[in-house]
């Protein structure tokens, strides 16, 4: 079952969803490095799944000016995801 609000995200979202997933954690670097999008193009994705709730932005409490956004546990439809 697909989640209802990334069925209406840009295709770029949806890959980056795809790749937190799979990774849950990563920071923006590292998105824009292993997905080949510009900057503004991932940031603006980001934007799209936090404000969605689909993806979080969790400060790095040793250095706050890092950040890394993770992949939201959505209750209900990963768990019926993996039961497929």
């Amino acid at each position: 079952m697909l989640n209802p609000a990334l069925s209406i995200a840009t295709p770029s979202a949806q890959r980056i969803y795809d790749m937190l997933r799979t990774r849950k954690v990563m920071q923006l670097k590292d998105i824009i490095k292993e997905t080949g999008l510009s900057k503004r193009t991932v940031l603006y994705a980001i934007k799209d799944l936090r404000e969605t709730g689909l993806i979080e932005v969790q400060i790095c409490m040793t250095d706050t000016r890092r950040k890394f956004y993770c992949y939201r546990i959505q209750q209900g439809i990963d768990q019926k995801q993996s039961e497929i």
